[in-house]
């Protein structure tokens, strides 16, 4: 430990000689032992140690400085972890994690080994729920308090906190419409930053900030409230009557039918969300009200971060180290210029294309910034759609679109497809739909760790008849692969590609076709063959030239195309090997090494087949590279396999 994170995990004397009162909290119970009027002070302290430690321990950013004076109020009022707390999305949660005994680890946040960035029901009892993807903390509370309710336990709490544009998704409104009916002893804090990422869209989002900003009704509010507290009125029937004067305030001035009281959840707010004394005292009075309500909380991402208040998604998460004083990324810099990444590649090749092809559309549920698509939405706005965080109707948006004779390119990370499985069969392969498929992030992703991994979109994708299914090797060939998924008759068409950097600087040239379900033989080889699909396949290039060196011949071929497989090619191979490789940064567990080995079985080849890929199992955050060295595909990994086949 360096002596920065030596320093992180004391933070002695902070300011002035102000002692610390955060190195003194190592639990719930401490933080209760600490004087109300000394609540934000402590806020003050916990902001600084995630900025301290997030300058040097990169990670999620804007979320949880937004949520301080929250995190310190439903700890310091509710019983955790007897009551359970549910953080949506689950990159909100790092200063709950400070409060709940991880301070001292808190350095080795996202690292391999090290805590996860999200909660983990594995890595505290704090964590009642693990939380990677949005929108699912109100269905997930909702069957706690439902549970507590069967097991007659009527003192317990359930808390939900939903922000960062999770509450757009449909699954977060189906645990609404539910909970309406069950009346389970719940509390949705509604965090409304209008932030996902990039800027919350739609409806909804357009709707809180109506409700949040109607300056007349927020007036004739405080003045009412005012005149109650001097009246001394106290009792269930005077908290009775203020609610529903509350409410009918909301509602006649902000001329708005307020959706929740619709649903009889009963609607508190909206409250400033960084007045943590304020927020004690309102949630210690909703502690006391029973059944299913929701508090309205309005807070800032990025709050007391003078660069992430203003440029509120390029601080939605950091990847290297900076000057907590200037803002100044501190990653080190190199005169050799580097591949571009994979998502800008497609950001550009899209407008490319929809230049050519006045058809085209690009699609993204909340990631244009994440997938790049935010080049076509400056270029084409008319043509390029953020549909917020719904995956769901992001693919069946997709089809509706094909459907009218528009060519969709629906941009999903690879791990959030996972949302969508329904849509693609029914909406989209079953009506053999050209929708364009585009995941990113597919493969193992790093920091974010099993959650955000898209290990199984090969998998899962091979098993839906009609669906094509490829994985270019560098940008020369995702480009190319997206000018053949555009062209007439295609049908659903899946283009898979990992985070980060690809392998050519010489990338942005004339597209081509590329026969579907073709693969290439890059070179020939007597002794073994080995099989790549995607980017992997430039690591085993460079091995293999080394290997060569040895002595050893090694045939190597990009498939390409995980479905339809290149069966001439695979001809080729099993009538000249009886030792293969299959190399995928996906799950071995019906991948391409299962479809190679289905194809050796239905033709009656006999080969040794050793698959290489992700294994059976959850894997853990880290980096990369660390992350391929585990699962045992890396160089080192490979040249291990080969030696030992030899």
């Amino acid at each position: 430990m360096d002596t920065k994170l030596n320093q992180l995990s004391e933070l002695k004397d902070m300011k002035d000689g102000i002692t610390s009162l955060l190195d003194k909290i190592n639990s719930p119970e401490d933080l209760k032992k600490i004087a109300p009027e000394d609540l934000p002070q402590v806020c003050e302290e916990l902001r600084e140690f995630i900025i301290d430690a997030l300058s040097c321990t990169p990670g999620h950013f804007g979320a949880s400085l937004g949520v301080v004076e929250l995190s310190v109020a439903l700890h310091y009022v509710f019983n955790t972890p007897d009551d359970k707390l549910i953080w949506d999305v689950g990159h909100q949660a790092y200063g709950h994690k400070i409060l709940t005994g991880r301070r001292d680890v808190f350095h080795t946040n996202r690292k391999f080994k090290g805590i996860s960035g999200f909660p983990n029901i594995n890595e505290s009892e704090y964590d009642a729920f693990g939380v990677g993807h949005s929108s699912t903390s109100i269905s997930a509370g909702l069957g706690m308090a439902a549970a507590a309710s069967l097991d007659n336990d009527p003192d317990k709490h359930v808390v939900a906190v939903i922000g960062d544009g999770a509450m757009t998704a449909g699954m977060a409104f189906e645990g609404l419409n539910n909970m309406s009916t069950l009346k389970a002893n719940m509390l949705v804090i509604l965090n409304d930053n209008n932030m996902a990422i990039d800027p919350a869209v739609g409806g909804f989002s357009e709707y809180l900030v109506d409700i949040a900003t109607s300056q007349t009704y927020n007036k004739i509010r405080s003045e009412t409230f005012k005149v109650l507290e001097k009246m001394k009125l106290t009792g269930p029937r005077s908290k009775e009557m203020i609610t529903k004067l509350n409410n009918s305030l909301k509602n006649l001035l902000t001329k708005q039918t307020n959706i929740f009281e619709g649903l009889n959840i009963r609607y508190f707010g909206p409250v400033d969300g960084h007045d943590v004394d304020h927020l004690r005292k309102v949630m210690s009075d909703l502690k006391e009200i029973p059944g299913p309500k929701v508090l309205h909380v309005i807070t800032k991402k990025g709050k007391g971060f003078k660069y992430a208040e203003e440029n509120q998604t390029a601080w939605h998460a950091v990847s290297d180290k900076f000057d907590k004083t200037t803002g100044q990324k501190l990653a080190a810099k190199s005169s050799t210029p580097k591949p571009p990444k994979f998502q800008d590649v497609f950001g550009n090749t899209i407008v490319e294309l929809a230049e050519q092809n006045e058809k085209i559309v690009g699609i993204t549920p909340a990631m244009p910034t994440g997938c790049s698509l935010n080049i076509m939405m400056e270029k084409m706005p008319d043509r390029a759609f953020d549909v917020g965080i719904a995956e769901q109707h992001a693919v069946t948006f997709s089809a509706g679109m094909a459907i009218a004779g528009h060519t969709p390119f629906c941009n999903i990370y690879s791990s959030f497809m996972q949302r969508a499985y329904d849509q693609v069969i029914h909406d989209v392969a079953l009506q053999n739909l050209n929708v364009v498929f585009c995941l990113d992030r597919g493969g193992l992703v790093g920091a974010d760790g099993a959650t955000h991994h898209g290990a199984y979109d090969i998998q899962f994708m091979r098993g839906i008849p009609k669906m094509t299914i490829s994985s270019p090797m560098d940008e020369e060939e995702l480009r190319n692969l997206m000018y053949t998924a555009q062209l007439p008759n295609q049908g659903p068409f899946t283009i898979r590609y990992p985070r980060g950097n690809g392998s050519l600087l010489d990338w942005q040239r004339p597209m081509q076709e590329i026969k579907v379900g073709t693969g290439r033989k890059l070179k020939d080889g007597n002794d073994i063959a080995i099989l790549t699909i995607g980017p992997i396949g430039i690591k085993t290039s460079q091995l293999i030239d080394k290997l060569e060196k040895e002595g050893l011949s090694i045939a190597h071929y990009d498939m390409r195309f995980a479905k339809p497989i290149d069966e001439s090619l695979l001809h080729e191979v099993f009538k000249k090997h009886n030792k293969v490789i299959t190399i995928e940064d996906g799950t071995i567990v019906g991948g391409m090494g299962s479809a190679v080995i289905e194809f050796m079985a239905d033709n009656d080849y006999c080969a040794r087949v050793k698959r290489l890929g992700i294994p059976d199992e959850y894997i853990e955050h880290g980096t990369q590279t660390e992350l391929y060295g585990l699962c045992g595909f890396d160089k080192k990994g490979i040249e291990k396999v080969v030696r030992e086949m030899m």
